[in-house]
């Protein structure tokens, strides 16, 4: 099928100049920069967080290598689908849909979309946790507020992509200021962490009573680093960056830079993912997993100077929760551009961004609200509705990944700039595991079922 060009998200299209000529790098890289602290935000939502926290509390500093695992395949795909969006002037969705033509494309759509909205009900929830602990809004009442969060899509609708930017990367480093400060304060076993980024077998068998198992939440935590939505969303925004896209010098120019940017915020991204691992396996290991691990009790253990040290106060508790609330409205920013990007690559339909914003929010908020009502807020079902979700993107992911790699690993579509053989080994590899270990999850899942 011929490949038909198409600008996405055309609004923001080739509208950021770059600097022309040899000289200014640094120059060149701050131009380049910002569309990796979009794709990092997805890495770090309050799916993140939940997951992180919970490995922590559960299995200490076991499962840090499965975020480092997680993290450098994130770092080359996302430089894929920025290769993808830069040579092929094209999104992911839009390419895909090219590859595998119209029938197959809408059925492609609508699992993108239930991934859309799997990380849209991480990010109802956590925002609802963190305006019940700062404000003591019950979380029902929180739930239903996160839908005026439309209002601040509204007002950011109003600003450049390159101010949005440098307001996500603003957040972003304040929420990693914040959390090296308390896990300094919690001192950390510093050997045991680094001796942990080695993979161990107990991944797969470690199972606490009364918790979920380590390799079910090690499967949360790929599907909440590596998330399918930052896939189409990396592949699209690349292109907000204005070059020569006849010139082959200026594409290798752009690809070099935007996998710098790239590199750096996710960079960012693993460290705040590994730093709320430390904190929680920190604070909780060793204690009932009834009683660990979920956002309430790291407000209150923020606060107690036994667990933390001197400096302990409703401060840090504090800061917390605003770097959670923050977290989730930064990844609500980035959903509804990606949803916008797979609706018009997919099935080519539009909807003015608020519009789809209420539309995706009421959706999540649904089972969110069910959860609440059969089984109240009180106790953690809330939370671990979160991490299925997590567990649920793991899932989704090869749906996203498998075009990917397919379209950068073609000469004919990516020319001089087609995937090496050495990344286009490590995707096939990464996806073959991923596959497997989401095959034995799901048997396992209905063994519980019917057990």
């Amino acid at each position: 099928m011929e490949i038909v060009r198409k600008n996405s998200l055309e609004e923001i299209n080739a509208t950021i100049p770059v600097p022309k000529g040899t000289g200014g790098i640094f120059k060149k890289l701050f131009a380049f920069s910002g569309p990796g602290a979009l794709v990092a935000v997805g890495y770090m939502d309050p799916g993140n967080w939940i997951t992180s926290i919970q490995g922590g509390s559960l299995y200490s500093y076991l499962l840090l290598s499965v975020i480092l695992i997680s993290s450098l395949i994130g770092m080359l795909l996302q430089v894929m689908c920025a290769k993808l969006g830069i040579v092929t002037g094209m999104d992911l969705a839009q390419a895909t849909k090219c590859l595998v033509g119209k029938k197959a494309a809408f059925v492609l759509w609508v699992a993108a979309e239930l991934a859309i909205i799997a990380t849209e009900i991480a990010e109802v929830i956590g925002s609802a946790i963190a305006m019940n602990l700062l404000f003591k809004i019950p979380v029902l009442l929180g739930v239903v507020v996160t839908v005026l969060d439309v209002f601040l899509l509204l007002v950011l609708m109003k600003f450049n992509i390159r101010k949005i930017e440098a307001l996500v990367f603003t957040l972003i480093t304040t929420i990693f200021v914040i959390f090296a400060y308390e896990v300094a304060l919690a001192n950390p076993d510093l050997g045991k962490i680094f001796r942990s980024f080695i993979p161990q077998y107990d991944i797969l068998t470690a199972q606490v009573e009364g918790g979920d198992s380590a390799f079910f939440i090690g499967l949360g935590i790929v599907g909440a680093t590596v998330m399918p939505h930052n896939l189409y969303l990396h592949s699209s925004i690349v292109q907000s960056r204005k070059y020569d896209r006849s010139d082959e010098t200026a594409l290798k120019e752009a690809i070099r830079y935007a996998t710098i940017d790239s590199n750096l915020q996710l960079g960012f991204s693993f460290i705040i993912n590994c730093l709320l691992l430390i904190l929680g396996a920190s604070l909780f290991f060793g204690k009932n997993p009834d009683d660990i691990g979920r956002f309430a009790q790291l407000y209150t253990a923020l606060q107690d100077h036994t667990m933390v040290g001197a400096i302990a106060s409703s401060t840090l508790s504090t800061l917390f929760t605003v770097a959670l609330l923050a977290s989730g409205q930064n990844a609500a920013i980035t959903g509804t551009l990606t949803g916008q990007i797979v609706m018009e690559g997919f099935i080519n339909f539009r909807l003015p961004l608020w519009q789809r914003r209420i539309i995706t929010r009421l959706i999540a908020i649904m089972p969110v609200i069910g959860c609440i009502y059969l089984l109240g807020d009180k106790g953690d079902m809330v939370e671990k509705l979160l991490i299925y979700t997590q567990v649920f993107l793991s899932i989704a992911l090869p749906i996203s990944m498998v075009p990917l790699l397919y379209l950068t690993s073609s000469k004919k579509r990516m020319g001089k700039f087609v995937n090496c053989v050495p990344s286009i080994i490590l995707g096939w590899l990464a996806i073959t595991i991923l596959v497997i270990l989401n095959i034995q999850l799901i048997s396992e899942t209905i063994q519980m079922l019917f057990n």
